[in-house]
């Protein structure tokens, strides 16, 4: 009886000091903390209470709204800043760079560190040509929709992501990989962004120094894993560089009346009837049949790959020659395609048909047995036998004069083999 009279007079005490009447103000910007829990009351014995609920208390769902949006926003045009898609084809050449240069095992975490730094600069070099290009894309009905171009984003906020991202790959490249790597990242950075991008504004040449731009990607993956450059490592740039000038000619072909409209000098526009642009890319086409056959004789791909190899590039030759021959928008786009389809099934079967260190060294010790096998032997012992008896026949008087190793040691090294001594000149060094 006396316990819940106590407990009774406490709890109606604790309810008229506590009114749980409270409202959530609304914060007028996301970004200040200003929807806190504040009481209908405001006595100075609530004051306690007050500060407690406002440290408590959760942002409002329209708050997390708002944030999820603005995230989403600006991760949408990093995306196209960095032009992901293309970023990411960049990445597939540089590591299968990296696995054409990896010798025997492949370190799968320095192949990760790779791609990952490769990805970055190629995103910066991207953020960067279009933070140059802004008046050009707002010009183009391709390009017009871009963050810069449609005021999604500054140029300012464009050039720190792409400063940031740059710096941020080139580092991982130079602690994770070697200086090798991240040099020619740079290099490349600067090429693209400063060579290739004002120069599609003054001459045609951009798309060749473009080529270059997509050539290294591969050698820096080769770098990252080997430390070197050799010249089995410039069989898949040579591909790269090759594959793209047929690749942009179509485009440009393609594009053309976009691209004059943009103020850009491309190969197709002082091409009207466009035999030359078609001309141009079948003879690269061309240039590319004979690299399957180099990587084979160069010990990096099997056999199978100089097969496999020639018939895709006929493929895209005989599209290109198709072009060639009727200029016209369907042919073009077919080529396009064809060059779309080429360089995944080129890198595919490079990778597949690769031949490691250990099997280069095998196939090596199998020709060096073939050469010294037991046949090979015979017959270079019937024709210094058959030497020596014409030699006897010619002098008989004459004693002839000693070979200089073949009566110090029968092996003077012992990682050379044994040299092959015939029957007659034994006889000859017991007569001596």
């Amino acid at each position: 009886m006396w316990r819940s009279s106590a407990i009774s007079s406490f709890y109606s005490k604790f309810t008229s000091f506590y009114n749980p009447n409270y409202y959530y103000a609304s914060s007028p910007s996301i970004f200040t903390v200003d929807s806190v829990v504040r009481p209908v009351f405001s006595t100075s014995q609530h004051q306690c209470l007050r500060s407690f609920s406002s440290s408590a208390a959760a942002p409002s769902p329209s708050s997390l709204t708002k944030v999820l949006e603005i995230a989403r926003h600006y991760g949408r045009c990093y995306w196209e800043l960095s032009k992901a898609r293309l970023s990411m084809l960049v990445v597939a050449t540089s590591g299968t760079g990296y696995v054409l240069g990896s010798g025997n095992g492949i370190d799968f975490a320095g192949l990760c560190w790779t791609c990952a730094g490769t990805m970055m600069v190629a995103a910066s070099a991207n953020s960067l040509n279009q933070v140059l290009e802004i008046n050009n894309d707002a010009k183009m009905k391709r390009t017009r929709r871009r963050p810069l171009p449609s005021g999604r984003i500054t140029a300012k906020h464009a050039v720190i992501w792409a400063s940031s991202v740059g710096l941020a790959g080139t580092a991982i490249l130079a602690f994770k990989a070697n200086m090798l790597a991240a040099g020619l990242a740079t290099s490349n950075l600067i090429l693209y962004a400063f060579a290739y991008t004002p120069l599609k504004q003054i001459h045609p040449v951009n798309t060749w120094i473009g080529a270059i731009v997509g050539a290294i990607p591969p050698l820096l993956g080769w770098a990252a894993a080997s430390g070197q450059v050799s010249l089995n490592g410039m069989i898949l740039p040579a591909a790269l560089y090759f594959w793209q000038i047929p690749h942009f000619m179509a485009l440009a072909y393609l594009c053309r009346n976009d691209y004059a409209a943009g103020g850009y000098r491309m190969f197709s526009l002082a091409d009207p009837s466009g035999q030359r642009t078609a001309a141009v890319a079948l003879r690269n086409c061309l240039y590319l049949v004979p690299l399957g056959f180099i990587a084979y004789d160069w010990g990096l791909a099997s056999g199978w790959f100089c097969l496999e190899s020639t018939f895709i590039t006929l493929a895209i030759s005989t599209a290109a020659f198709s072009f060639y021959r009727d200029r016209t928008t369907r042919t073009a786009r077919r080529m396009f395609y064809a060059s779309l389809l080429y360089l995944p099934v080129f890198m595919s079967g490079l990778l597949f048909h690769r031949i490691s260190d250990s099997q280069q060294l095998l196939a090596d010790g199998s020709n060096m047995v073939d050469e010294h096998s037991p046949s090979s032997e015979n017959t270079v012992e019937e024709t210094e036998g058959a030497d020596w008896k014409n030699e006897g026949r010619q002098s008989t008087t004459e004693p002839q004069a000693r070979p200089p190793v073949a009566y110090a040691s029968a092996a003077p090294f012992p990682f050379l083999p044994a040299p092959f001594l015939p029957a007659p000149f034994m006889q000859h060094l017991d007569v001596l």
